[in-house]
Parts: structure tokens; C-alpha cells; sequence
């Protein structure tokens, strides 16, 4: 039979999409952020409440996904849902900033190869060579954009020459991810160097003003979160950036139409994705506490708090332990999202949403290959950029999602009244992941007075402008184009 040039080929298991949802939730930040953002922002026990509750919030809206995506089983998903529900201007919103979202994780974990090569050859160096330059105060280096560009390259092109490859490989990458986290927290819960005394402060510290002081170790506790005002920032200020956390369930409904299951199976496995992620934050965050008496010296020497945990933990096991999880997350990532950003784009461009050129199949391998070529060359600007850009990437990405989230769930809510669907837990889940995808945004844009740590840098107002005028542009170039259909 001859397979139509307008459609995808139906390829991916449960496994490869639980693989696809998994490997886009849990990417670089899950390793290099407890030094870097959880434990001075929100501490252990700040940075679990934060994860759970946004887990939960996650699984709330995951269940308008799993009501949608049979309803609409087409690559787009939430700019499908909110094309059909919402019209044209919407829609395009919608699938502009879905793309901000997704496409930002891939030169997000391109950016921290050269950090995990630093993290593991010592003193050797080996990536810091050739031409280099800096960035907002860090160095950036040819060995560092070379193999970060030939890793972008190489997935993005296994991505083109097929999905059954790219979901085989995302599988792999996925499973030894979740291996290496699981024997890494065992050894830590069995081993006599941890204490859940190394925990303190449990809130996490004050991280900018303790620097500013040049605090040392007798004094931390003095910069420490307390009190119930410090209590709530240090939760609320990882759980506002939930939506960039678990980003990556959401990436199920891209690629809809490659599905060679039963759609009844989409919430089960957007639940186990979810609740992995969690569970590997959680958990990451917790050994990278415990392992030592003074984790606030580590983050305030701007360690690799949990590559050091695990060294003490378990010596040269424990690094290669961590080398293998954090390789397969930072891979698993750039394969997911690559995926997830080119589908998008494809059923975008397929509407007349983006240029026709992004709607092109690749004849032979029936994947969208024009449109992820530009994924890649867009990609490419990550290891230029360098580490500084990453939180910049975060914010975007948190912002995009939250769009993505609120639209799919108030699709539901218009979808189920004209459907005649009475489901009353439906339709709450659906009120509360609107409300909560609003208030997303609301704390990431809006600063908001003694809240540290939520809000927006400089930089990322200035990116989140930059790509809303690229949008507004796009859109008047290709309005006389855009289908209903």
C-alpha cells in the first residue's frame, strides 16, 4: 500500500512513547539544578513538597490530555485541540509558545554536555580547547560547540531517517536513565556515610545574600529560610517552575498519530512518566543533601553538589553512575523534544501556520524532515550560547508549557459541553488545570514583592519579547493561509 504523503507512520509502542514523555521530563536540570536552584532555593524538604505538589497538579491536567487525545488523534496536539475548539488566532498562540516550550529543551541540554565532560574528566580538561569567548561571564570553547553541535546533528538525523530508530533509541537511553537513579538512591538509603542530620537547612538559604556576605560555614544558619514566609518562598519557588519540570508528558499528543496502540492507554502511561519524574527529582535532590555535613559550602562553591554525593557515596561507581543517568537524560531530551518540536511544527505548517516547506514527508522514511532540519539548525545556537543561557531556556520553556496546559484544558471543558459529557471529575480537573496554567504565568512574569527566586530574569524578559515579536511576524506573513480544518 502507498503510504499517503499528508500522514505519519505509525511506529511507537507504550514503551517508546512512556520513553518519549520520560526522557523529555527528566533532562539535565535533574542532576546539575539541586546544587544549582532546589537546595538554595527550597532545601530537601521545600524541594519534595514543591515536586509532589506539582506532580500532582501534572497528573489534574494530564487526565484533559488523555479526554482529548481520541478525540483529536492528530501530530499538534494541544495547537490541534485549540485549533479545533478555539479557531485561528488562538490556535496559533497556542502552538507558538507549544514550540518555545519544546524546542528550548533541546539546546537547553546541549549546553550541559560540556558540563557533564568537566564534571568527569577531573583536571583533564578535554573539551577546553581551540577558540573560546565568553558569555555573561563564562568561557565558552571550541571542543564545548563541537561536540555538542555533532551530538545535535547525529540525533536530529536518526530522528529523519525514522521513528521506529529514534523510539528504540529513546527506550534505551530512557531505561538506563531510570537503572542508574535507582541503585544510585539505594546505596544512599544502605550506606553509613549519609545522615538525614546533613539534611538542614531543610528550607534551603538565602544563596545571593550569603555570597554577598562571603558567609562561612559557622554563619549559614543565619541566612537559612525560616518562619512561615520563608517556608512558603522556598516551596513556592521550585514549584512555579513545575510546568518546565514535567514538560515532556505533554509530548505524548505530538506524535498521536504514530501510535500503533489503544489510545486508552495514553493516561496510564503519561501517570507512570509523571510520577518517575518525580521521583528521580526527588530523589536526586535528597542524595545530594545527605551525602554531606555541609551542603550549603558545596553550593555556595558552585560544586556539582550531586556528582560529589555520589563520589563520596560510592567512589568511582558512584560517578559513573551518575555519568551514565545524566548522559542518557541530556540524550533522551534532545531525541524527545526534537520529536515532539518537529510534529508540532509539521501539523502547524500543515494548516498553513508555518511555511508549506515544514509540512513536507520525507518519502522514504515518512518522517517530517524539513521541519526537523530547522529544529537543528535552531538547535545549533545552544552550544553558542553556552551554560549562562540555560536559565533563560527554563523560564521560556516554562512559560510555553503553561500555555499549552491551560489551552488543552479549556479545549476539554468547550469539547466536553458540546459533547454532551457529563463527567463531573473530568470537568474539575479540567477548571483546576486552567486555574493553576494561569497562575503558572502569573509567578513566572509577574514579580511579585519578598518572593525570591519565582520570577523571570532580565534576560528572559528580554527573550520572551524577542520570540513574541517573531510570532506576531510569522503570523501576519501566513494569515491568509491558515485552515480551519
Amino acid at each position: 500500500m502507498e503510504h499517503n504523503k499528508n500522514s505519519l507512520r505509525k511506529h511507537l509502542s507504550p514503551a517508546h512513547v512512556w520513553a518519549l514523555a520520560f526522557g523529555c521530563i527528566i533532562g539535565w536540570g535533574a542532576f546539575i539544578n539541586p546544587g544549582k536552584k532546589f537546595l538554595p532555593n527550597s532545601g530537601v524538604d521545600g524541594t519534595a513538597i514543591a515536586m509532589l505538589l506539582g506532580a500532582l497538579v501534572m497528573i489534574v491536567i494530564a487526565f484533559s490530555y488523555a479526554y482529548m487525545v481520541p478525540k483529536y488523534p492528530k501530530a499538534g496536539g494541544e495547537f490541534t485541540f485549540t485549533k479545533q475548539c478555539f479557531g485561528r488566532i488562538p490556535a496559533y498562540v497556542c502552538g507558538w509558545f507549544l514550540v518555545a516550550a519544546y524546542l528550548t529543551n533541546v539546546p537547553m541540554n546541549s549546553t550541559a554536555i560540556a558540563l557533564i565532560v568537566d564534571g568527569l574528566d577531573g583536571d583533564t580538561d578535554l573539551l577546553k580547547w581551540g577558540f573560546h569567548y565568553q558569555i555573561v561571564g563564562f568561557d565558552v570553547w571550541c571542543g564545548e560547540v563541537l561536540l555538542a553541535s555533532s551530538i545535535l546533528i547525529l540525533f536530529g538525523w536518526l530522528n529523519i531517517i525514522g521513528v521506529k530508530k529514534a523510539g528504540f533509541v529513546q527506550t534505551v537511553l530512557a531505561s538506563l536513565l531510570a537503572g542508574s537513579v535507582f541503585i544510585l538512591t539505594f546505596a544512599a538509603l544502605f550506606s553509613n556515610k549519609t545522615s538525614f542530620a546533613n539534611m538542614e537547612p531543610v528550607w534551603g538559604f538565602d544563596r545571593a545574600k550569603a555570597l554577598a556576605d562571603s558567609a562561612d560555614a559557622a554563619s549559614l544558619d543565619l541566612y537559612a529560610h525560616a518562619g512561615r514566609h520563608g517556608i512558603f518562598s522556598a516551596i513556592l519557588a521550585t514549584f512555579a517552575i513545575a510546568p518546565w519540570a514535567f514538560v515532556g508528558f505533554d509530548t505524548i499528543p505530538q506524535a498521536a498519530e504514530e501510535f500503533k496502540f489503544s489510545f486508552r492507554k495514553v493516561m496510564k502511561i503519561m501517570i507512570v512518566a509523571i510520577l518517575f519524574g518525580c521521583f528521580v527529582y526527588i530523589a536526586n535532590n535528597t542524595v545530594a543533601a545527605v551525602a554531606f555535613k555541609q551542603w550549603p559550602e558545596k553550593v555556595l562553591d558552585g560544586d556539582w553538589v550531586l556528582l560529589l554525593a555520589a563520589e563520596e557515596l560510592l567512589g568511582k561507581m558512584g560517578k559513573t553512575l551518575i555519568g551514565i543517568a545524566v548522559s542518557c537524560a541530556v540524550l533522551s531530551g534532545i531525541m524527545g523534544f526534537y520529536l515532539a518540536s518537529s510534529r508540532l511544527m509539521f501539523s502547524m505548517a500543515r494548516d498553513g501556520y508555518l511555511p508549506k516547506a515544514f509540512a513536507k514527508i520525507d518519502v522514504k522514511h515518512g518522517t517530517p524532515r524539513n521541519a526537523m532540519l530547522f529544529c537543528i539548525l535552531i538547535s545549533l545556537s545552544g552550544p553558542i550560547l553556552g551554560r549562562e543561557a540555560l536559565g533563560w531556556f527554563v523560564d521560556m520553556s516554562s512559560i510555553g508549557a503553561s500555555i499549552g496546559f491551560f489551552f488543552t484544558c479549556a479545549a476539554t471543558l468547550l469539547t466536553m459541553e458540546r459533547d454532551g459529557d457529563h463527567k463531573p471529575f473530568l470537568k474539575l480537573s479540567a477548571i483546576l488545570g486552567s486555574c493553576f496554567s494561569v497562575g503558572f504565568v502569573v509567578l513566572k512574569v509577574i514579580p511579585i514583592p519578598n518572593l525570591s527566586g519565582v520570577h523571570f530574569c532580565p534576560q528572559s524578559y528580554i527573550m520572551l519579547t524577542v520570540w513574541i515579536l517573531f510570532g506576531a511576524m510569522f503570523f501576519f506573513l501566513q494569515k491568509n493561509k491558515l485552515t480551519q480544518k
